[in-house]
C-alpha cells in the first residue's frame, strides 16, 4: 500500500463537472493498493497518517498531527501509484490490486481513518476525477507499507 500525503490549505475533487467533495486545511491523500495488501497494511497506514506530525506548532516546527489541528482529509483512490515503467513507454499496472478488492480496501481504509480523524471525505472509486489543491509548504510525503 502506498499513500501520497499532501498537506493542503484546501482541496476538492470534481466528477463530471460537479464538485463532489472538498476539505479545508489538512491532507489530500492519494491511495493505492498492491496485489496482496491486507488489513495489516491498512491499519499501519491509518496509524502512520493520523499520528505523523506534519503541521507546524507555534515555533514553526512540524510538531503537530492532523488530529491536533482538527484537520480534514480528502482521500482519493489512485491505482497508478503502482505503475511500472520499467519496460517501454506505456505504464503497466500488474502490481496494482484487482479493482474489486482494491475498492473494498479503500472503503476499509477510509472507515478506519474516520474513526480517528473527525473529517474524512472521499472521491469516487474508479471515476475520472479532477483534483484541485493548494499545497501547504509544500509538504508532500510518500508512505509505503513495504518500508515499515
Amino acid at each position: 500500500m502506498k499513500v501520497v500525503v499532501q498537506r493542503v490549505k484546501h482541496a476538492s475533487v470534481t466528477i463530471d463537472g460537479q464538485v463532489f467533495n472538498r476539505v479545508n486545511a489538512g491532507y489530500l491523500l492519494l491511495v493505492g493498493f498492491k496485489f496482496g495488501d491486507t488489513s495489516n497494511e491498512i491499519d499501519y497506514m491509518v496509524k502512520k497518517i493520523s499520528n505523523s506530525r506534519l503541521f507546524e506548532d507555534n515555533d514553526g516546527k512540524m510538531n503537530l498531527s492532523i488530529q491536533e489541528i482538527s484537520g480534514e482529509i480528502l482521500s482519493i483512490s489512485q491505482f497508478t501509484l503502482y505503475a511500472s515503467t520499467k519496460k517501454g513507454n506505456r505504464p503497466g499496472f500488474s502490481l496494482a490490486e484487482e479493482p474489486e478488492l482494491a475498492e473494498k480496501h479503500y472503503e476499509e481504509f477510509n472507515q478506519k481513518l474516520a474513526n480517528v480523524v473527525s473529517v474524512v471525505k472521499t472521491g469516487q472509486f474508479g471515476a475520472d476525477m479532477a483534483i484541485e489543491l493548494l499545497n501547504d509548504g509544500p509538504v508532500t510525503i510518500i508512505f509505503d507499507s513495504e518500508q515499515k
